[in-house]
């Protein structure tokens, strides 16, 4: 079956929402190499009721070819339980449109009181992954504003007196080797 034939299939099945047809749209998450087919996938279980979409997608987590997509899905339903399957394995994942999913429907989803601990995990990806990604990265930390820009600074500072050691680690100015000793004993929530 060619694309043009899966999109129709996958807008029919949005346009007249049929709880059979949902294992076959969730199957077809994991499997669908067409983008556009993909994204009226994603559009027509959005059209199927919340509860019984929800738990679908959340077992298509577990699946590694769905994952990206099911997250992407995921933060189009707006179900008020999304959170709760953001998982640190999530935002770290090796596959770089798992994580970069995941750090957009973990920021639109994060309750307050998370706030602090996804901001960490976000920062543990610093570095890490292509030009791409790391603007993906650096995207999601800015959404959190000064909030964010107060933590990053802290992992910065560390950076620069880390270099510093590097380029001259005989140097007569140890303050920076006992700064960088403080922040890996205090954490970087407790660095001045």
């Amino acid at each position: 079956m060619n694309s043009s034939t899966r999109l129709r299939r996958a807008l029919a099945m949005g346009t007249n929402p049929q709880s059979g047809d949902l294992p076959m749209l969730i199957e077809q998450l994991g499997s669908e190499p067409d983008f556009f087919v993909r994204d009226m996938l994603t559009w027509s279980l959005t059209r199927h009721p919340q509860a019984e979409v929800y738990p679908l997608l959340v077992r298509a987590l577990d699946n590694p070819r769905a994952r990206a997509q099911a997250l992407h899905t995921l933060s189009k339903l707006g179900h008020p339980d999304t959170w709760a399957v953001i998982t640190p394995a999530l935002l770290h994942d090796d596959d770089a449109a798992v994580r970069t999913t995941a750090w957009r429907v973990a920021v639109a989803s994060v309750p307050e009181a998370e706030v602090d601990d996804l901001i960490a995990e976000l920062i543990g990806e610093l570095g890490r992954g292509e030009v791409e990604t790391q603007r993906s990265l650096s995207r999601a930390l800015a959404s959190f504003g000064p909030l964010a820009r107060d933590r990053v600074q802290h992992v910065a500072h560390h950076a620069q007196h880390a270099l510093a050691l590097i380029d001259d680690p005989d140097g007569e100015d140890h303050t920076h080797l006992e700064f960088a000793r403080k922040v890996a004993a205090l954490g970087i929530d407790s660095a001045d």
